[in-house]
Protein backbone atom coordinates (compact mmCIF):
# COMPACT_ATOMS: atom_id res chain seq x y z
CA UNK A 1 0.00 0.00 0.00
CA UNK A 2 3.07 2.51 0.63
CA UNK A 3 3.98 1.69 -3.23
CA UNK A 4 0.19 2.50 -4.25
CA UNK A 5 0.67 5.51 -2.24
CA UNK A 6 4.14 6.65 -3.83
CA UNK A 7 2.24 5.84 -7.16
CA UNK A 8 -0.63 8.05 -6.46
CA UNK A 9 -3.10 5.94 -5.86
CA UNK A 10 -5.65 7.56 -3.51
CA UNK A 11 -9.11 5.17 -4.00
CA UNK A 12 -8.63 1.77 -1.52
CA UNK A 13 -11.72 -0.74 -1.50
CA UNK A 14 -12.50 -3.38 1.09
CA UNK A 15 -15.01 -4.94 2.83
CA UNK A 16 -16.49 -6.18 5.82
CA UNK A 17 -16.17 -9.54 4.73
CA UNK A 18 -12.51 -9.91 3.85
CA UNK A 19 -10.61 -12.03 5.75
CA UNK A 20 -13.13 -11.52 8.58
CA UNK A 21 -12.51 -8.25 9.06
CA UNK A 22 -9.11 -8.22 9.16
CA UNK A 23 -8.55 -6.16 5.11
CA UNK A 24 -10.72 -3.45 6.70
CA UNK A 25 -8.14 -3.27 10.16
CA UNK A 26 -4.87 -3.45 7.80
CA UNK A 27 -6.55 -1.24 5.55
CA UNK A 28 -7.16 1.13 8.50
CA UNK A 29 -3.99 1.05 10.33
CA UNK A 30 -1.70 2.02 6.93
CA UNK A 31 -3.99 4.44 6.13
CA UNK A 32 -4.41 6.57 9.54
CA UNK A 33 -1.63 8.97 8.80
CA UNK A 34 -3.36 9.49 4.81
CA UNK A 35 -6.74 9.89 5.91
CA UNK A 36 -7.06 13.10 4.10
CA UNK A 37 -5.27 12.13 1.50
CA UNK A 38 -7.23 8.89 0.38
CA UNK A 39 -10.78 7.86 -0.29
CA UNK A 40 -11.85 4.76 1.71
CA UNK A 41 -14.27 2.52 0.60
CA UNK A 42 -16.21 -0.56 1.82
CA UNK A 43 -19.03 -2.68 2.12
CA UNK A 44 -21.90 -4.39 3.48
CA UNK A 45 -24.50 -7.00 3.02
CA UNK A 46 -23.00 -10.41 3.04
CA UNK A 47 -22.74 -12.80 6.09
CA UNK A 48 -20.43 -12.19 9.06
CA UNK A 49 -22.00 -14.48 11.54
CA UNK A 50 -24.25 -16.23 12.67
CA UNK A 51 -27.59 -15.62 12.74
CA UNK A 52 -30.39 -13.63 10.98
CA UNK A 53 -28.49 -10.23 12.35
CA UNK A 54 -25.83 -11.19 11.21
CA UNK A 55 -25.83 -10.43 7.08
CA UNK A 56 -28.06 -8.62 4.72
CA UNK A 57 -29.75 -4.71 4.85
CA UNK A 58 -31.40 -4.34 6.97
CA UNK A 59 -31.23 -1.06 9.14
CA UNK A 60 -30.24 -3.27 12.36
CA UNK A 61 -27.06 -4.65 10.51
CA UNK A 62 -26.33 -1.51 8.44
CA UNK A 63 -26.06 0.84 11.52
CA UNK A 64 -24.43 -2.47 13.06
CA UNK A 65 -21.66 -3.23 10.60
CA UNK A 66 -21.10 0.61 9.76
CA UNK A 67 -20.23 1.07 13.79
CA UNK A 68 -17.75 -1.74 13.28
CA UNK A 69 -16.37 -0.91 9.70
CA UNK A 70 -15.93 2.61 11.55
CA UNK A 71 -13.76 1.08 14.44
CA UNK A 72 -11.35 -1.55 12.00
CA UNK A 73 -10.95 1.00 9.60
CA UNK A 74 -9.83 3.62 12.77
CA UNK A 75 -12.16 6.45 11.36
CA UNK A 76 -14.27 8.84 11.64
CA UNK A 77 -16.15 8.36 8.56
CA UNK A 78 -16.84 6.13 5.73
CA UNK A 79 -16.31 8.32 2.01
CA UNK A 80 -17.93 5.83 -0.22
CA UNK A 81 -20.15 2.83 1.81
CA UNK A 82 -21.86 0.05 -0.49
CA UNK A 83 -24.31 -2.41 -0.86
CA UNK A 84 -22.24 -5.71 -1.91
CA UNK A 85 -24.82 -7.00 -3.40
CA UNK A 86 -28.91 -6.92 -3.61
CA UNK A 87 -30.65 -7.86 -0.33
CA UNK A 88 -34.04 -9.87 -1.58
CA UNK A 89 -35.06 -10.26 2.45
CA UNK A 90 -35.52 -6.47 3.08
CA UNK A 91 -37.45 -4.11 1.22
CA UNK A 92 -34.84 -1.72 -0.65
CA UNK A 93 -36.80 1.53 0.94
CA UNK A 94 -35.98 0.44 4.31
CA UNK A 95 -32.18 0.37 3.26
CA UNK A 96 -31.90 3.84 1.21
CA UNK A 97 -33.18 5.31 3.77
CA UNK A 98 -30.88 3.58 6.92
CA UNK A 99 -27.98 4.54 4.23
CA UNK A 100 -29.64 8.42 4.04
CA UNK A 101 -29.08 8.78 8.04
CA UNK A 102 -25.50 7.73 7.63
CA UNK A 103 -24.93 10.25 5.18
CA UNK A 104 -26.81 12.63 6.75
CA UNK A 105 -24.79 11.86 10.26
CA UNK A 106 -21.66 12.62 8.21
CA UNK A 107 -20.18 8.95 9.19
CA UNK A 108 -20.39 7.98 5.50
CA UNK A 109 -19.90 10.70 2.62
CA UNK A 110 -21.36 8.84 -0.43
CA UNK A 111 -23.16 5.41 -0.87
CA UNK A 112 -22.54 3.02 -3.89
CA UNK A 113 -23.55 -0.14 -4.72
CA UNK A 114 -22.13 -3.61 -6.27
CA UNK A 115 -22.88 -6.36 -8.88
CA UNK A 116 -27.09 -6.38 -9.30
CA UNK A 117 -29.73 -7.02 -12.14
CA UNK A 118 -30.25 -3.32 -14.08
CA UNK A 119 -33.80 -3.23 -12.92
CA UNK A 120 -32.55 -3.41 -9.11
CA UNK A 121 -30.36 -0.53 -9.24
CA UNK A 122 -33.02 1.53 -11.72
CA UNK A 123 -35.52 0.48 -8.74
CA UNK A 124 -33.32 1.74 -6.41
CA UNK A 125 -32.49 5.34 -7.79
CA UNK A 126 -36.33 5.65 -7.51
CA UNK A 127 -36.74 5.26 -4.19
CA UNK A 128 -33.73 7.42 -3.36
CA UNK A 129 -35.10 10.53 -6.24
CA UNK A 130 -38.90 9.43 -4.70
CA UNK A 131 -38.11 10.16 -1.23
CA UNK A 132 -35.44 12.50 -1.71
CA UNK A 133 -32.77 10.89 0.08
CA UNK A 134 -29.13 10.09 -1.04
CA UNK A 135 -28.96 8.01 -3.92
CA UNK A 136 -26.30 5.92 -5.05
CA UNK A 137 -23.26 6.91 -7.14
CA UNK A 138 -21.33 3.94 -7.95
CA UNK A 139 -21.70 0.79 -9.19
CA UNK A 140 -19.11 -2.04 -8.60
CA UNK A 141 -19.86 -4.48 -11.14
CA UNK A 142 -18.40 -7.35 -12.74
CA UNK A 143 -17.01 -6.13 -16.21
CA UNK A 144 -13.74 -6.81 -17.96
CA UNK A 145 -12.70 -7.69 -21.60
CA UNK A 146 -13.99 -11.42 -20.93
CA UNK A 147 -17.31 -10.56 -19.42
CA UNK A 148 -18.69 -7.39 -21.28
CA UNK A 149 -22.60 -8.55 -20.41
CA UNK A 150 -23.13 -5.54 -18.42
CA UNK A 151 -22.94 -3.33 -21.79
CA UNK A 152 -26.04 -4.23 -22.44
CA UNK A 153 -28.26 -2.43 -19.15
CA UNK A 154 -26.46 -1.55 -16.48
CA UNK A 155 -23.14 0.34 -17.80
CA UNK A 156 -26.09 2.59 -20.07
CA UNK A 157 -27.97 2.74 -17.07
CA UNK A 158 -25.47 4.45 -14.86
CA UNK A 159 -24.06 6.36 -17.81
CA UNK A 160 -27.50 7.50 -18.43
CA UNK A 161 -27.96 8.24 -14.76
CA UNK A 162 -24.29 10.06 -14.07
CA UNK A 163 -23.22 6.80 -11.48
CA UNK A 164 -19.12 6.33 -11.69
CA UNK A 165 -18.33 2.74 -12.62
CA UNK A 166 -15.96 0.81 -10.46
CA UNK A 167 -15.40 -2.58 -11.34
CA UNK A 168 -14.18 -5.53 -10.07
CA UNK A 169 -12.35 -8.25 -11.75
CA UNK A 170 -11.27 -6.01 -14.52
CA UNK A 171 -8.37 -8.95 -15.25
CA UNK A 172 -10.93 -11.89 -14.86
CA UNK A 173 -9.03 -13.41 -11.90
CA UNK A 174 -5.68 -13.22 -13.64
CA UNK A 175 -6.90 -14.78 -16.51
CA UNK A 176 -6.53 -11.52 -18.48
CA UNK A 177 -2.92 -11.34 -18.00
CA UNK A 178 -2.28 -14.08 -20.43
CA UNK A 179 -0.48 -16.56 -17.60
CA UNK A 180 -2.93 -19.23 -18.37
CA UNK A 181 -2.50 -20.83 -22.18
CA UNK A 182 -4.88 -23.01 -24.35
CA UNK A 183 -4.64 -26.42 -23.85
CA UNK A 184 -2.77 -26.48 -20.35
CA UNK A 185 -3.73 -27.22 -17.34
CA UNK A 186 -3.53 -24.39 -14.92
CA UNK A 187 -1.43 -25.40 -12.12
CA UNK A 188 -1.85 -22.35 -9.87
CA UNK A 189 -3.45 -22.15 -6.32
CA UNK A 190 -5.96 -19.54 -7.62
CA UNK A 191 -7.17 -22.21 -10.02
CA UNK A 192 -7.34 -24.96 -7.51
CA UNK A 193 -9.29 -22.94 -4.84
CA UNK A 194 -11.53 -20.56 -6.26
CA UNK A 195 -14.30 -22.33 -8.05
CA UNK A 196 -15.39 -19.55 -9.61
CA UNK A 197 -12.63 -18.55 -11.46
CA UNK A 198 -11.98 -22.40 -12.58
CA UNK A 199 -15.42 -23.03 -13.72
CA UNK A 200 -16.24 -19.41 -15.79
CA UNK A 201 -12.89 -18.05 -17.78
CA UNK A 202 -11.70 -21.18 -18.92
CA UNK A 203 -13.90 -21.79 -22.02
CA UNK A 204 -12.27 -21.59 -25.74
CA UNK A 205 -13.63 -18.11 -26.59
CA UNK A 206 -12.05 -16.71 -23.29
CA UNK A 207 -8.97 -17.58 -24.70
CA UNK A 208 -9.95 -16.19 -28.26
CA UNK A 209 -10.16 -12.99 -26.42
CA UNK A 210 -6.62 -13.29 -24.61
CA UNK A 211 -4.67 -14.20 -27.28
CA UNK A 212 -5.92 -10.96 -29.04
CA UNK A 213 -5.37 -8.65 -26.15
CA UNK A 214 -1.46 -10.58 -26.42
CA UNK A 215 -1.13 -9.26 -29.99
CA UNK A 216 -2.18 -5.97 -29.72
CA UNK A 217 0.45 -6.16 -26.08
CA UNK A 218 3.22 -7.19 -28.26
CA UNK A 219 2.76 -4.86 -31.09
CA UNK A 220 2.59 -1.64 -28.95
CA UNK A 221 5.56 -3.33 -26.40
CA UNK A 222 3.34 -3.23 -23.34
CA UNK A 223 1.91 -6.09 -21.34
CA UNK A 224 -1.16 -8.14 -21.90
CA UNK A 225 -2.51 -6.89 -18.22
CA UNK A 226 -1.98 -3.13 -19.50
CA UNK A 227 -3.93 -3.94 -22.56
CA UNK A 228 -6.53 -5.42 -20.52
CA UNK A 229 -6.93 -2.11 -18.61
CA UNK A 230 -6.26 0.25 -20.91
CA UNK A 231 -9.50 -1.32 -22.91
CA UNK A 232 -11.84 -0.50 -19.57
CA UNK A 233 -10.52 2.83 -19.15
CA UNK A 234 -11.25 3.78 -22.68
CA UNK A 235 -15.10 2.22 -22.17
CA UNK A 236 -15.67 5.17 -19.56
CA UNK A 237 -14.81 3.57 -16.36
CA UNK A 238 -13.69 5.50 -13.29
CA UNK A 239 -11.25 3.31 -11.03
CA UNK A 240 -11.00 -0.37 -11.99
CA UNK A 241 -10.70 -2.45 -8.46
CA UNK A 242 -7.66 -4.38 -9.12
CA UNK A 243 -6.26 -6.61 -6.28
CA UNK A 244 -2.40 -6.69 -6.54
CA UNK A 245 -0.82 -9.39 -4.72
CA UNK A 246 3.01 -7.92 -5.49
CA UNK A 247 4.47 -4.72 -5.86
CA UNK A 248 5.44 -5.61 -9.68
CA UNK A 249 1.65 -6.33 -10.12
CA UNK A 250 0.74 -2.67 -8.94
CA UNK A 251 3.18 -0.84 -11.12
CA UNK A 252 2.17 -2.68 -14.27
CA UNK A 253 -1.48 -1.71 -13.61
CA UNK A 254 -0.62 1.82 -12.80
CA UNK A 255 1.14 1.71 -15.86
CA UNK A 256 -2.03 0.92 -18.13
CA UNK A 257 -2.98 4.92 -17.56
CA UNK A 258 -0.60 6.07 -19.95
CA UNK A 259 -1.57 3.56 -22.98
CA UNK A 260 -3.38 4.83 -25.62
CA UNK A 261 -5.66 3.02 -27.91
CA UNK A 262 -7.03 3.95 -30.89
CA UNK A 263 -10.29 2.94 -32.87
CA UNK A 264 -8.87 0.30 -34.54
CA UNK A 265 -7.60 -1.26 -31.68
CA UNK A 266 -10.00 -1.28 -29.64
CA UNK A 267 -12.53 -3.18 -32.07
CA UNK A 268 -9.56 -5.61 -32.78
CA UNK A 269 -9.87 -6.27 -29.11
CA UNK A 270 -13.62 -6.59 -28.31
CA UNK A 271 -14.01 -8.56 -32.06
CA UNK A 272 -13.60 -12.18 -30.25
CA UNK A 273 -16.08 -11.79 -27.75
CA UNK A 274 -18.80 -14.06 -27.41
CA UNK A 275 -21.97 -14.12 -25.09
CA UNK A 276 -21.61 -15.08 -21.46
CA UNK A 277 -24.06 -15.81 -18.97
CA UNK A 278 -24.57 -13.93 -16.08
CA UNK A 279 -21.87 -14.13 -13.34
CA UNK A 280 -21.46 -12.37 -10.01
CA UNK A 281 -24.45 -11.15 -9.26
CA UNK A 282 -25.31 -13.69 -6.24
Amino acid sequence: MKRALDLGVNFFDTANLYSNGRSEEIVGELLKNQRDNVVIATKVRLKVGEGPNKEGLSRYHILQQVRESLKRLQTDRIDLYQIHRWDYATPIEETLLALNDLVRQGTVGYIGASSMWAWQFAKSLFVSDHFGIARFVSMQNHYNLCYREEEREMIPLCGDQGVGLIPWSPLARGFLTGRYKRGKTPSSSRYKTDKYFAERFFRPEDFDVVERAEEVAKEKGVTTAQIALAWLLHKGVNAPIIGATKVEHLEDAVGALEIQLSDDEMKRLEEPYKIHRILGHS
